[in-house]
Order: C-alpha cells, then structure tokens, then sequence
C-alpha cells in the first residue's frame, strides 16, 4: 500500500500551488489568523492576515515577474523546510530586461488545524546583492 500524504505535506503542496497563482487572499487564507511572516532582510515581522495580506500584495507589485525554482524539501508533521531559487526579470533603466536570481530558505510551521503560524524566509543576500547589481 503506498503511503499517504502527511497533513503537512498537503498543506505544502497547496501553499506552493497557491503561491504560484499570486492570488493574495487565498494565499492568506492558508495563514492562521494570528501568522507572523518574517523575510530575514533586515526588517521586522509581520503578524496577522491583514498584515500579511499588504506585505505579500506589496511583493507581487515590487516584483512582477517573480517565479521560484524549488530545490529541496524537508516535511515533517507540522513544518517544512524549503530550499528555493527567487527568480524575475527587472529592467534596468534603459529598458533592458534582465533576469536575476537568488536563493532562499523557508521555514514554516503549521498551527493544530493545518494553518501556517509562522513563516520565515532567509534570503542569501550577497547573492541577492550581486544580482540586483549586475540589473
């Protein structure tokens, strides 16, 4: 008998599927009301859907063409570690269209009824850096 998805496997699977779309709200949605998202860029936590709701609409609006490549994936019963690759093209200011890309790691934790409480990506930012240079 092949074995079933974990609860936490299902969630991922959404989350990636959703997060793929850009839709904010059903993004939010699989937030518990009280998640707390943190990019590790120097700024501080989110906490909250609406909180949330504005930072990821922002990020969809600063980064248009945004696209991930997953890397690898560690689950357990209520969490997941996501190795990934933040890929988009920007334009530089004489209307050149150049991609970058950098990595970034996920960690994300899971409430009692499946909703991610706590979100937090770490970017490597010299890489990061040196990409939105050479752009």
């Amino acid at each position: 008998m092949p074995p079933t998805a974990s609860p936490a496997q299902n969630v991922f699977d959404t989350y990636v599927t959703t997060f793929a779309t850009r839709d904010v709200d059903a993004i939010v949605a699989l937030h518990s009301p009280a998640t707390q998202f943190w990019l590790h860029n120097g700024e501080q936590p989110v906490h909250g859907r609406s909180a949330l709701r504005d930072t990821f609409a922002a990020m969809f609006a600063q980064w248009p063409e945004m696209g991930f490549d997953v890397h690898r994936t560690i689950i357990g019963d209520r969490h997941w570690v996501l190795e990934w690759a933040l890929t988009a093209v920007l334009a530089d200011p004489d209307g050149n269209r150049r991609p970058i890309r950098f990595d970034c790691l996920d960690v994300v934790t899971l409430d009692e009824n499946g909703l991610v409480e706590r979100k937090d990506t770490f970017i490597d930012l010299p890489q990061a850096q040196a990409a939105l240079t050479a752009a």
